[in-house]
């Protein structure tokens, strides 16, 4: 009985552990399964959440799609008004008034310092062509140095811009004996045109000096120049000065030539040639330094027949140096010419080298020492050649015409051939050894 009792009390404990073991299994399942019930709620919610949000900026989104068509219209219906308004104006003519932005030609400065009375006489020539083409050309007066009247006749002009270049750096010539004045100018220079181009963000200058009187047609040509400056670039600038310009050497208003000599004395030339010579401008004689073929790389300039500018400075740095026989005696033209209605593709580079040969080609050689009776007896154009340098002085010198050379280059020279007018519309040609050569043209 007592061996009943106590299997009967076996089997009841076994069977309380098994219940308690299934119990546990139960409770562990339901714990995982209510975990991930959970997650799948919070998972759910998230879900609602984002969609929610979504929906919300598709709303904003269309919204703001709405307000943007509105704002279209809206826009759409102003710039109907607008042109209506336009319209309108320039039936009244007051587009005449108000007109288009003018996009400047080029500034001109007038380059001064200590001469009162020269600059309002330069002033004044200016003004005169000027004040119909202001928009085109805005004015300048850049001086150097202190001088009160300088700086009160330039600020008494309502018509042009005052600019100001003190230097208080004390000048150290590189060799005894030259003027101290020549390196100030070089200063003056440099500074003007950084100004011009960098700080007033012109693309073209036009430098004057302050004795200098321009020629009716001083403006017109110089925005006919701009065109050659921007197609060709072997042109490293434009002048409006002939050294051999002396009324009794020039006669045809309308002649251009390309030259190697850099004439300077009113001229015109880019920024971005400026980009090239402002980091190495010289201490200085800037003219004579921009005229070495290693500073101007080979490139040419363009100059008239007849002068577009007047240069009355008797007195000035250079002392009155060649004045009386080169300066006075130059031809001012006072023909209106119409440069813009002129074909100036001739003096491209690769088709003014074909002109100007066929011009020297159709010259009468003269040769022997009694070439001036010769050129006198002669209707058309002639041409001499000359040997050398000592050869070229000894016969410019006959004529009368400038017998200076600068880096092998005579005044006024293209490809060594120096031409001026004698007496009459007969054009003589001065030609070097290589001249013909360099031309493609036969030596008769």
């Amino acid at each position: 009985m007592v061996k009943i009792l106590f299997d009967f009390r076996v089997l009841l404990l076994l069977a309380a552990g098994a219940f308690i073991y299934i119990q546990m299994r139960l409770f562990a399942t339901q714990s995982r399964y209510a975990d991930r019930l959970a997650a799948a709620v919070e998972s759910e919610n998230s879900c609602t959440n984002q969609f929610r949000l979504l929906i919300d900026q598709i709303s904003m989104q269309q919204g703001q799609i709405v307000a943007l068509e509105e704002e279209r219209n809206r826009l759409k219906e102003e710039s109907g008004e607008l042109k209506a308004l336009v319209q309108d104006f320039e039936r009244k003519g007051v587009l005449k008034q108000i007109d288009k932005i003018q996009v400047p030609v080029a500034a001109v400065v007038i380059m001064a310092c200590n001469r009162a009375d020269y600059l309002e006489r330069t002033i004044k020539s200016v003004l005169k062509y000027q004040k119909s083409v202001a928009s085109k050309y805005p004015l300048f007066v850049s001086q150097d140095g202190s001088n009160p009247d300088v700086k009160s006749k330039a600020l008494s002009y309502d018509q042009l811009t005052y600019m100001q270049h003190l230097d208080f750096e004390l000048v150290k010539t590189e060799h005894p004996g030259e003027i101290i004045a020549y390196y100030k100018i070089a200063r003056h220079y440099k500074w003007a045109l950084d100004e011009l181009f960098y700080k007033h963000n012109f693309s073209r200058v036009i430098i004057l000096e302050d004795d200098m009187e321009i020629a009716p047609d001083f403006f017109n040509y110089f925005e006919a120049a701009a065109a050659l400056l921007d197609k060709d670039k072997s042109i490293m600038a434009v002048s409006s000065w002939n050294d051999n310009g002396q009324r009794q050497f020039v006669h045809d208003p309308y002649a251009l030539y390309r030259s190697d000599f850099f004439p300077g004395l009113g001229w015109m030339l880019t920024r971005s040639i400026w980009d090239e010579l402002s980091p190495k401008w010289p201490k200085a004689y800037w003219d004579d330094w921009l005229r070495l073929k290693k500073n101007n790389k080979g490139r040419q300039f363009i100059r008239p027949e007849v002068c577009r500018t007047y240069n009355f400075g008797e007195h000035g740095s250079s002392m009155g140096q060649f004045f009386k026989q080169y300066l006075e005696p130059i031809k001012l033209n006072d023909v209106q010419v119409d440069w813009k209605s002129m074909d100036l593709s001739y003096l491209m580079e690769g088709e003014y080298i074909k002109h100007f040969a066929k011009v020297v080609e159709r010259a009468k050689p003269v040769y022997g020492t009694d070439f001036m009776l010769k050129v006198y007896n002669i209707d058309g154009d002639v041409r001499i050649k000359y040997n050398n340098q000592q050869d070229f002085e000894r016969i410019a010198g006959m004529f009368g015409i400038f017998e200076e050379w600068k880096d092998g280059i005579p005044r006024t020279a293209y490809k060594g051939v120096v031409v001026f007018r004698y007496q009459t519309s007969r054009r003589v040609f001065l030609v070097g050894p290589d001249s013909l050569k360099q031309l493609g043209v036969e030596d008769a």
